[in-house]
């Protein structure tokens, strides 16, 4: 017996090498992904002070409603 773990550690240690390259690249492309999610749903927030009607036509201007949604919702808002 020569004391040491021959091919089989080689493999483990190969092993562990691996998951933690997977770990890091996962997790790099999961941080990005996260960050792009994020940033689509910042776009849509309104801001401070801003009035309904404005949002709505800011809303109709992006092509989220549809010219009837936009009329319709405007009649809602009293516009």
């Amino acid at each position: 017996m020569m004391g040491g773990f021959g091919f089989g550690g080689m493999a483990f240690g190969g092993l562990l090498m691996i998951a933690f390259w997977v770990l890091i690249i996962g997790g790099a492309v999961w941080l990005v992904a996260t960050a792009a999610r994020n940033n689509q749903g910042a776009a849509a927030t309104p801001t401070p002070g801003q009035t309904p009607l404005a949002i709505l036509q800011t809303r109709y201007a992006k092509g989220e409603v549809t010219k009837e949604q936009f009329e319709q919702a405007r009649r809602d808002l009293g516009a």
